[in-house]
């Protein structure tokens, strides 16, 4: 198998992004940091309002990834054999067979993930972090690579469940989308209206296999010690903010390790800046604070305290020039 260089990964992560910006119009950031996460081989969660194109961009980033995608709607009575599968009886062999769920799939949407209870919740845990489901005490493994988009409503409480600590930490990164501009909305309206449908189809860009090879290659990515300490300084200060009551794991620390690298590559670097620590950090520690009663009462969010931090914790001096 050839090497893949780090020119060749930006080199097919751009043909992914353009692809995709054929059908998400604008959202560049949210974009790029949702591919830096797949390529670092985590799971995103997105959090905002309905209708802001979250499934849209979930969709099209599995079709240009070549990931065959599945989609679950969430709802207050979905059980966890919906999700991971069940054993099913066939009268013809007089036996039970293993009826794969939703879960088997290179890309799963779990759309308004905080609408069903805990328990069906819990069912996603072990297959976004062991890549594995077991059901009746048998273990089945997951395709590689697998990765879990979820999508949460953070305005709407009634009939909703929030996510536990457990489950916010297995995602690499949480993200929103706002609103549009003005311009972008209208040029929405207008791709809708040139297409003659209202649904989107991308012809894969690479495909599972080639995923893999991109994913393995990152490891390669040389990362300074002054970097690892800033990462590691970075989520040691929110276990210590007078706002917090439970900060950032070293699940936090590592989450900032591997976007960096990823970022670091989309930008065509084989190493990993300050910035790249800093472009991510909101987006990797937020979702991972607990916040004191006191301080979300007045408030005060768990992105302005990342927001601050970043203010706060001195990191190394940029020691290496951007390549031309």
């Amino acid at each position: 198998m050839t090497t893949l260089t780090i020119t060749d990964i930006r080199t097919e992560a751009d043909a992914v992004r353009s692809a995709v910006g054929t059908v998400v119009v604008g959202r560049d950031r949210t974009l790029r940091l949702a591919l830096a996460a797949v390529l670092a081989g985590g799971h995103v969660l997105f959090e905002d309002v309905p209708g802001l194109g979250k499934t849209l961009m979930a969709r099209s980033l599995a079709q240009a990834l070549g990931l065959e995608f599945r989609r679950i709607q969430c709802t207050p009575d979905l059980q966890p054999a919906d999700i991971t599968g069940s054993f099913v009886y066939d009268p013809a062999d007089r036996e039970f067979t293993f009826r794969e769920g939703p879960v088997f799939a290179g890309l799963l949407l779990a759309d308004e993930i905080n609408r069903t209870p805990p328990k069906t919740q819990a069912a996603l845990l072990e297959a976004m972090q062991e890549k594995q489901v077991t059901v009746e005490g048998r273990t089945f493994a997951l395709p590689r690579p697998f990765h879990v988009l979820a999508t949460s409503n953070p305005v709407e409480y009634e009939g909703t469940y929030p996510l536990p600590e457990a489950q916010l930490d297995r995602f690499l990164l949480r993200l929103d989308i706002g609103y549009p501009p003005a311009e972008e909305e209208a040029e929405v309206l207008r791709r809708r209206i040139a297409r003659q449908r209202e649904e989107t189809v991308l012809a894969p860009v690479i495909d599972a296999s080639r995923l893999a090879d991109l994913q393995a290659a990152l490891e390669r990515v040389d990362v300074d010690d002054d970097v690892l300490r800033y990462c590691v300084d970075l989520a040691g200060a929110t276990r210590t903010h007078r706002a917090v009551e439970v900060g950032a794991s070293p699940r936090g620390s590592q989450a900032l390790l591997l976007v960096g690298r990823a970022l670091a590559v989309l930008d065509g670097r084989e190493y990993v800046l300050p910035e790249d620590v800093k472009e991510c950090a909101v987006a990797a520690l937020a979702h991972r604070l607990t916040l004191r009663p006191e301080t979300w009462g007045s408030g005060v969010t768990a992105t302005q305290v990342v927001t601050e931090l970043l203010g706060q914790v001195p990191g190394p001096a940029t020691t290496r020039p951007d390549p031309a």
